[in-house]
């Protein structure tokens, strides 16, 4: 699972960003993070956490299949 995803912001200035996920949840057999952070990143490629610039919260979360669209299980 995804816990950490760096990146460059090239909107805004430009500057090294660091997306922290966490709080996993279960919708319909999909794991996937609730929670989600966007620090600056430091020198030390450490995410500054006294400088969060994205906040995302998901809640609520479920998927379904379009009128005429089949499952697709894998064996993974």
């Amino acid at each position: 699972m995804l816990r950490r995803h760096d990146y460059s912001v090239n909107i805004a200035g430009g500057f090294a960003a660091a997306q922290l996920t966490s709080d996993y949840v279960d919708a319909n057999g999909i794991r996937l993070p609730s929670k989600r952070r966007a620090y600056t990143r430091g020198p030390d490629r450490r995410p500054v956490l006294e400088m969060l610039m994205v906040s995302i919260d998901i809640s609520d979360v479920s998927f379904t299949l379009r009128s005429g669209e089949r499952a697709c299980r894998s064996n993974a």
